[in-house]
């Protein structure tokens, strides 16, 4: 699959964009365990052209991570449109993505993200003007099924998604990703591959699709190509954890021991601490740098598969949540491996 000039490879799995989540580190080790492609965490238009540094740090890239794809919203063309400008000038990512899914309130509530699509004039005329405002970056599009149930179909019984595809891919974007969602379903129930199927199906779309939704394992990501027909699938929250899910789907018939689960783990714990320490902002402000590693990778941590297969799961998860010191981390990680390990003596006696 392609996405412009982009070889990501046969059924490629891509890292899903994710606020407070796919920073730097999170990327890089996500790369490391087999996916193709990884997205940055969203970045407010308005904020990009106020010049606001939170935001501007979250347009580091490292050349290991490549290929990368930057995420911006909003609901101002103008402000994507320079926005676009600012994130190709200085970050050079591979692609540049636009939000049109994010269903959160803060976000969806006032009118960008999902909130774009009860407009759907203007999510075609802030995607012509990112098109041209950087023609030589390829880019692509991130949305949902539609606002609610009600507007699944057009009145002449068109998904509405369908309709919208096609409308996007005129305006230039090279790729399409789709969560099997609407912004009122918010996480919630199963996603819908099923539109996202008939939006693949469409003689008329040319450009690769990319299905979003609940694919948690190597079988499910194999449906999805295999009954959907789509070019590449991307995972999000099945990642907390758990990034050697990449290596899983990529290579189902070389499983990672329990051992090498265990060291993934607290290598994210070492790449986050370490890329919280080269924060400029924590390092001005004279954050405790480790603390605010720990703190930003042990929700990750605490949502394992691992911890589920061992005695008193819950007390495991919320020391986890409350640990603030990497010997505390390890600790409780080193604890996890032998309790995992006694569970399997017991179940092979």
């Amino acid at each position: 699959m392609k996405i412009g000039n982009i070889d990501l490879g046969n059924r490629p799995v891509l890292l899903a964009p994710m606020e407070d989540v796919t920073d730097i580190g999170f990327r890089l080790l996500c790369r490391q365990m087999g996916a193709a492609m990884v997205y940055s965490e969203f970045v407010s238009s308005d904020a990009l052209i106020r010049m606001v540094n939170k935001s501007l740090l979250k347009l580091q890239i490292c050349p290991e991570e490549r290929p990368v794809a930057i995420q911006i919203y909003g609901k101002d063309v103008e402000a994507m449109r320079e926005a676009a400008r600012i994130v190709v000038d200085q970050a050079h990512p591979d692609v540049l993505d636009i939000n049109f899914g994010c269903p959160v309130k803060k976000v969806a509530g006032k009118g960008a993200g999902a909130g774009m699509l009860q407009n759907v004039p203007g999510i075609l005329d802030i995607t012509k003007a990112v098109v041209e405002a950087v023609p030589d970056t390829p880019v692509t599009v991130k949305t949902r099924l539609a606002w609610d149930e009600k507007h699944l179909l057009l009145p002449d019984g068109t998904p509405f998604i369908v309709d919208l595809a096609e409308r996007l891919q005129d305006c230039g974007i090279k790729a399409l990703t789709i969560h099997g969602r609407t912004r009122a379903q918010m996480y919630t129930g199963e996603a819908d591959w099923t539109n996202i199927g008939l939006v693949k199906a469409n003689p008329r779309m040319h450009i690769p699709i990319i299905g979003n939704g609940d694919i948690t394992s190597a079988e499910e990501a194999q449906q999805a190509f295999e009954r959907y027909g789509v070019d590449a699938v991307m995972i999000g929250r099945a990642t907390f954890g758990r990034p050697w899910i990449f290596h899983e789907i990529a290579h189902p018939d070389q499983p990672l021991s329990l051992d090498e689960k265990v060291d993934i783990l607290k290598q994210q714990v070492l790449i986050s601490i370490d890329r919280a320490s080269q924060n400029s902002q924590n390092i001005t402000h004279g954050k405790n740098l480790e603390l605010c590693g720990i703190r930003h990778v042990r929700r990750h941590l605490a949502a394992t598969p691992l911890f589920k297969g061992i005695p008193n799961y819950r007390d495991t998860r919320i020391a986890m949540l409350r640990a603030e010191t990497k010997e505390e981390v390890f600790a409780l990680i080193e604890k996890t491996r032998e309790m995992l390990k006694e569970s399997l003596k017991i179940t092979d006696l």
